[in-house]
């Protein structure tokens, strides 16, 4: 039996969760934007009415405003819309436990047992549109086809412009309604792949997707270099709609590794400043490794500067001799990959990652040193984080002028909340 896929997102989905709060906005054009005291930052998310006016997301609220004086800005509240995208996973549940997320807007749902007992896909999405609406105020769109990448491309290009929301795309028109499509609608080809394609003659869907594989990975090789086979096929079975991966709730579950990075307020230069970060970093992922019950062996770090045309930075690891989730032993280690790749320049996004995760439940005693008082230590601290908060007890260098921790603390995703 062949699977019935659906890809529902929900339209600017920041914007009109803050318009179902604030109905006096409702017919007035409103975006979503970091700092709209200061009228700076940039656009996250814009409702069509400010669309219409040609605000786009990612660029500047300056920008924004010129398009559109009357613009209503609001600040983003990151932990309400986590809330709203966890509300709409329970009405998608209510429907078909194969739900998936894809970001925080968009998610999977396997729908091939439901239309039993709900009827065709159609009115099922319908369903779905009126319950979300209902419930949360936003309005979704949802693409219907046999595989996610189907389903992801018959939202992107036919659902969210259509008057209903909803577009099925079965794998029997793929060669009539998607391959006549521009490549760069291609679910995963952004403007740099779109040129490479066009210096290959490649300039639809359909051109991608008759070109003979062996024929595209030739050109490929030619153009990106020889590692680009597992892309060139990547590419080729996309526009042919081959995707065997099904929907899987459990895809984000298995924990690979642990990380968390920073962009800072501006560019740090001094080696001490940078430590202090580096710190409530490595005390970051110490923690998140301790909550779940983690120890990691492998310790990342990076650094990235502020000029994009001439990037500097590093991405380097390390091994322990054995896996930890001490605060203290993983910001050595990141410490140390500093003293070995940096370049002295000036930094503006730092990162540190623990990874190789085993269980904490077993772990290598020394006879040196007290671990287990150390371990004890940081789970009485994380405890009392957990219950008053991140700012309730700080490490003495996260109240220098570089520390980044209390202003993270009231953050999301880098996002007030």
């Amino acid at each position: 039996m062949e699977r019935i896929i659906m890809l529902a997102d929900c339209q600017s989905f920041y914007a009109s969760v803050e318009k179902a709060a604030h109905p006096e906005y409702q017919n007035q054009p409103v975006a979503v934007a970091g700092d709209p005291e200061r009228r700076s930052g940039i656009i996250l998310a814009a409702c069509p009415i400010a669309k219409q006016h040609g605000v786009t997301t990612a660029e500047t609220l300056g920008e924004a405003l010129g398009k559109c004086p009357q613009l209503v800005i609001v600040k983003p509240r990151m932990q309400a819309y986590i809330d709203v995208s966890l509300m709409i996973t329970e009405i998608y549940e209510s429907f078909t436990d194969l739900v998936e997320p894809f970001s925080i807007d968009e998610q999977f749902l396997d729908v091939t047992g439901s239309v039993a007992y709900f009827g065709s896909a159609e009115e099922i999405a319908r369903r779905i549109q009126n319950k979300i609406m209902l419930y949360t105020g936003v309005w979704s769109r949802i693409g219907i086809s046999s595989t996610k990448v189907l389903a992801k491309m018959a939202t992107d290009i036919w659902a969210k412009k259509s008057e209903s929301g909803i577009f099925t795309l079965p794998k029997s028109a793929v060669e009539t309604q998607l391959w006549p499509q521009p490549v760069s609608k291609m679910f995963g080809v952004g403007s740099r792949m779109t040129a490479h394609f066009q210096r290959l003659g490649i300039f639809t869907i359909g051109d991608l997707a008759r070109m003979p594989l062996v024929e595209l990975k030739r050109k490929m090789r030619v153009l990106m270099g020889r590692n680009s086979d597992i892309q060139a096929e990547l590419y080729w079975q996309t526009a042919n709609g081959i995707d065997g991966s099904p929907v899987k709730p459990s895809t984000h579950n298995g924990q690979q590794a642990v990380g968390h990075q920073m962009t800072l307020p501006r560019d740090f230069s001094s080696r001490a400043e940078i430590d202090v970060v580096l710190l409530e970093l490595s005390e970051e992922v110490s923690r998140r490794c301790r909550a779940k019950g983690y120890m990691g062996q492998v310790v990342a770090a990076g650094a990235q500067g502020a000029d994009f045309d001439k990037p500097t930075g590093f991405f380097r690891q390390t091994t322990l001799a054995d896996p930890t989730n001490i605060t203290r032993e993983v910001f050595e280690a990141a410490r140390k990959l500093f003293d070995t790749h940096w370049d002295q320049m000036p930094v503006r996004k730092l990162g540190v990652t623990l990874s190789k995760l085993s269980s904490d439940d077993q772990y290598q005693l020394t006879l040196f040193g007290n671990r287990e008082r150390v371990r004890r230590l940081e789970r009485m601290t994380d405890q009392i984080k957990y219950r008053y908060g991140n700012t309730a007890i700080l490490r003495a260098s996260s109240l220098l002028d570089a520390a980044q921790a209390r202003e993270r603390s009231v953050k999301i995703g880098g996002h007030y909340k």
